[in-house]
């Protein structure tokens, strides 16, 4: 077996069996065509079958210079990952990575944005914005609404489509990692907002494959992540807001208010769509005086 026939059956294993997404498979993936790049510059011919620890131990030792101990405690996952697989489909006995462990590292906190910057950026939003006849403005306003709003991710913003809108219930469906679904609810406020977008959007000429996407451009095609980013970017710089923002900023901003005001741990976990919630859990950490204020309110030993 060569390196293109295992990654070929790899991928199609994470997307049959683990039903995960195009952009997660890709990103296991990527880990370990930076192993093959190493083996190829060192001229080892190894295959996916004989690389053995020695060399494994090598390349994590080469790459460590040059990425930071997150990055590299996730390519060691991934790598672990794939060996794991090739023992699962009976190609080796052993695993190169059991013996390498991953760097330590603190847990990382989320950024966040206080609500007065969210109120800020929104307000920086030029309404009257338009390309090619089309209030883009408009979409924009929607867009960060919803992010923030709903807590999405950035590829569930994007895919979002009006067949996945009940606002006569108060929520919309989420298709999250995995093609995993669920409903988170939808204030009126956004429903508001994304009523006046859709209005816009019947004036655009659809592209067939975008007939029930939500977000379009001004062709009528679905948005891409970095239309997203570049939207929040230019954003930020016409606000003066000091600081770093991404969309994945507003889902973490989503969760921290959301808790600061008394959501249940429980409730967030199922609106952000985390398989465990001990991945919600790094947002009892980002506000340490409101858990202060609940022992002082709620303990009876006060």
């Amino acid at each position: 077996m060569n390196w293109s026939q295992a990654i070929a059956d790899y991928q199609h294993y994470l997307r049959i069996e683990r039903g995960l997404s195009k952009n997660s498979i890709e990103n296991y993936c990527y880990d370990i065509k930076k192993l093959i790049s190493y083996l190829d510059d060192n001229r080892i011919g190894s295959s996916p079958i004989n690389v053995n620890h020695e060399t494994i131990k090598q390349f994590i030792y080469s790459i460590s210079k040059t990425i930071k101990p997150r990055s590299q405690g996730r390519l060691i996952s991934g790598l672990r990952n794939f060996f794991d697989y090739l023992i699962f489909e009976n190609y080796r006995e052993s695993n190169p990575m059991d013996l390498i462990e991953s760097p330590k590292i603190g847990r990382k906190l989320p950024d966040t944005l206080s609500v007065s910057d969210i109120d800020l950026l929104i307000g920086t939003i030029d309404l009257s914005y338009q390309y090619n006849g089309i209030n883009l403005g408009e979409r924009n306003r929607a867009i960060i609404e919803t992010l923030y709003s709903c807590g999405l991710r950035v590829s569930e913003l994007i895919e979002l489509k009006l067949s996945d809108l009940f606002f006569d219930e108060g929520f919309i469906k989420v298709t999250g990692k995995g093609n995993k679904q669920r409903v988170v609810p939808v204030s009126k406020t956004t429903q508001r907002f994304i009523e006046i977008w859709k209005d816009i959007r019947r004036h655009i000429n659809v592209e067939p494959n975008s007939k029930d996407i939500l977000f379009l451009n001004y062709k009528g095609k679905k948005l891409t992540r970095a239309m997203i980013f570049t939207i929040i970017k230019n954003l930020v710089e016409k606000s003066g807001l000091e600081k770093t923002v991404s969309p994945h900023t507003f889902r973490h901003s989503f969760a921290t208010h959301l808790l600061e005001n008394g959501a249940d741990l429980r409730a967030i976990q199922m609106m952000l769509g985390h398989e465990s919630i001990t991945t919600t859990e790094v947002y009892m950490h980002v506000d340490r005086s409101y858990l202060s204020d609940v022992l002082n309110k709620f303990h009876p030993r006060k």
